[in-house]
Order: C-alpha cells, then structure tokens, then sequence
C-alpha cells in the first residue's frame, strides 16, 4: 500500500507547479512523490477548480469553520511559503 498524503499537502505540491511552472517530474522528484500521483492531483485540482480540493469537510457550526478556516489559512500561507523557499534553493543551486 501506497503512502497517505494529507490533503494540505497535496494542495501545496499542486500549488508549487502551478507557481514555479516548472514541470510536473521535477517537482515530483524534489517532494519525494510520484511522478503520476502528483498529476492525478493535479488532473482533481483543474476539474475541481477551487482550494478545497483535498480538504475533508466536517460538520461544525459556522462560527467555528471561520475561524478554523483562517487559521488553516494561515499555516498553508506559511508552509507554502516554506516551501517556495525550499525549492527556490534547490532550483538555483541546479542552475550553477
């Protein structure tokens, strides 16, 4: 059985191409995935055309998905950030 990827991260691997324009197979291979997997989450991503492409929805009261919303908000902001750095670095080092 494969390895479980939570649905931020899924969303942040697709972000990163989309971002960066770089090919599928290079961002694959700098998050460790499969080359097929991140296309099949790309492939889910353009069909459904919004952010909440991977996120399980729960049942909580309104209140309580606003702010849990805008903290979720937040650390994609941050992790996504992260890792722009990350591969900012990667990418620059294998152009030298």
């Amino acid at each position: 059985m494969g390895k479980k990827y939570g649905g931020e991260f899924k969303m942040l691997a697709v972000k990163l191409v989309i971002v960066t324009g770089k090919p599928v197979a290079q961002i694959a291979v700098v998050l460790d995935i499969g080359n097929q997997t991140l296309y099949n989450w790309m492939k889910k991503y353009n069909e459904d055309q919004n952010d909440g492409s991977f996120i399980d929805s729960g049942h909580k009261a309104p209140e309580d998905k606003t702010v849990q919303g805008l903290q979720k908000r937040i650390r994609n902001l941050e992790e996504e950030n992260s890792i722009l750095k990350k591969a900012m670095c990667i990418f620059a080092k294998k152009q030298k």
